[in-house]
């Protein structure tokens, strides 16, 4: 989009005070999925991506076909991250809040001006797992990432060492479909970046715990309420 229209987002993004901060093992981030709480302009942002015409260019594209916006926001939202933070690798929950449709593509827009590689906070691809160095996309300013998710697509954002505010806009697509037509589901589940050796084993017992729960409790459930586009939570 314009360069003017993406430094208007980033000067539209919240103050970290008025956003979620989810800090853990697994990261250390702010959020915000209530686009009505904040400017209007971020949320007319967020469901531009879910416009038909968008959605079928990208499809097009990406040669996945039927492909659904999360217009309820179950995942979509804003996010900043500051120096310190990070995501460490991750795949993402395989299913929406509802367990009908698999996820298939995450679609990350960033809007932090003069953007740097050596800011850190730059997406990463574990194409060939943890015992390789991952494939690094700078979070450059007006760019958008699309990757598409599958059982074996981990990722992350390594930590910011620079006093900058990285903003990223988040949409996701769903389809009835998986990525290789098979049936599965699995929830989010986080590793240790090489060289966090305790911290992976931390978070890969947490997967199993996760799980032995699921067992018992098969009905999703979501913590975060949103506003759609009707205006309703």
């Amino acid at each position: 989009m314009p360069d003017d229209l993406a430094n208007r987002l980033y000067a539209a993004f919240p103050d970290t005070d008025s956003m979620r901060l989810q800090k853990s093992l697994k990261e250390d981030k702010f959020t915000a999925y209530q686009m009505d709480k904040y400017d209007p302009l971020l949320g007319e942002a967020v469901y531009a991506f879910q416009e038909k015409k968008v959605i079928d260019l990208v499809s097009e594209i990406t040669e996945i076909e039927n492909l659904l916006a999360d217009d309820s926001l179950y995942l979509g939202g804003v996010s900043l991250m500051v120096k310190g933070q990070f995501l460490n690798p991750h795949v993402d929950n395989s299913h929406n809040e509802s367990f009908t449709r698999y996820r298939r593509l995450n679609l990350l827009y960033y809007v932090s001006p003069k953007w740097k590689l050596d800011n850190g906070g730059n997406f990463e691809l574990w194409d060939e797992g943890l015992s390789h160095p991952p494939r690094t996309i700078e979070s450059r300013f007006n760019r958008m990432v699309v990757m598409a998710t599958s059982r074996h697509s981990l990722h992350s954002v390594s930590p910011i060492v620079k006093d900058v505010r990285r903003c990223c806009i988040s949409n996701y697509y769903f389809s009835t479909n998986s990525i290789d037509s098979k049936t599965y589901y699995h929830g989010t589940y986080f590793r240790g970046r090489p060289g966090q050796p305790v911290r992976d084993l931390i978070l890969r017992a947490n997967v199993v715990l996760k799980r032995i729960i699921r067992m018992v409790n098969t009905t999703g459930y979501s913590d975060r309420t949103h506003l759609n586009r009707s205006g309703k939570n």
